[in-house]
């Protein structure tokens, strides 16, 4: 791994501070409502990808048909 990469990579006090700023600004009550938001979102990204890959696939699936019947 390149060492310049670890450079930039937060420690755990940046990661402390992070935390302390998320929290001070969207409150204790809100950050669950943020993280549910943000687990749904990325079900929902999951779920269209594949969706689209599957889509993909069928398609193959009906050029090789129809090549093979052409």
């Amino acid at each position: 791994m390149n060492n310049l990469f670890l450079f930039w990579a937060p420690g755990m006090g940046e990661m402390v501070i992070i935390l302390a700023v998320v929290l001070i600004l969207f409150g204790a009550n809100r950050i669950p409502q943020l993280a549910k938001g943000m687990g749904e979102s990325i079900r929902n990204f999951k779920a269209g990808m594949a969706e689209g890959e599957s889509e993909d696939e069928k398609s193959k699936d009906e050029k090789k048909d129809k090549a093979k019947s052409g």
